[in-house]
């Protein structure tokens, strides 16, 4: 019965071996990337780490969530990239001006403002009307104009 024991718990922790073993494939740059560069398909390699990376670190598990991303900061090669560490490339920079635009049943107005906030597609900025003070916010667009939200 003793040996019977002993072989289950040998048989138990060659299992735990073998699944701290397995590994997670992981994008990783392929040189260094440095602060402010969008990153392609080109700038990335596949790299194998311990399963638990990912689980312990909030890193990039796949090429869709960098690539057309833009690096914050420089991102080392070999080196698992942290979701933090990247954004969406930035239409819309605060004191520039750009374009609100307002649709409502087939009315269409749109004026030049001035960004109070940088933003990339798909976020909300506020904005100041040049003419009248006003400040609105809006979903920056995938063009870079900055549409008003009814």
């Amino acid at each position: 019965m003793a040996i019977r024991a002993f072989v289950l718990l040998l048989i138990l922790c060659l299992q735990a071996d073998a699944v701290r073993a397995a590994g997670i494939e992981l994008p990783v740059p392929r040189q260094t990337i440095a602060a402010g560069t969008e990153i392609s398909h080109q700038h990335l390699i596949e790299r194998s780490f311990p399963a638990r990376t990912a689980q312990q670190f909030a890193v990039s598990t796949h090429r869709s969530q960098l690539v057309g991303m833009v690096a914050r900061r420089t991102l080392l090669p070999g080196q698992p990239v942290p979701v933090k560490s990247v954004e969406k490339p930035v239409l819309v920079r605060r004191g520039e001006p750009a374009r609100l635009v307002f649709r409502e049943q087939g009315l269409v107005i749109i004026m030049q403002v001035e960004a109070l906030q940088n933003g990339g597609a798909g976020s909300f900025v506020r904005v100041r009307n040049i003419d009248s003070g006003l400040v609105v916010s809006g979903r920056v667009q995938e063009d870079g104009t900055i549409r008003v939200e009814n």
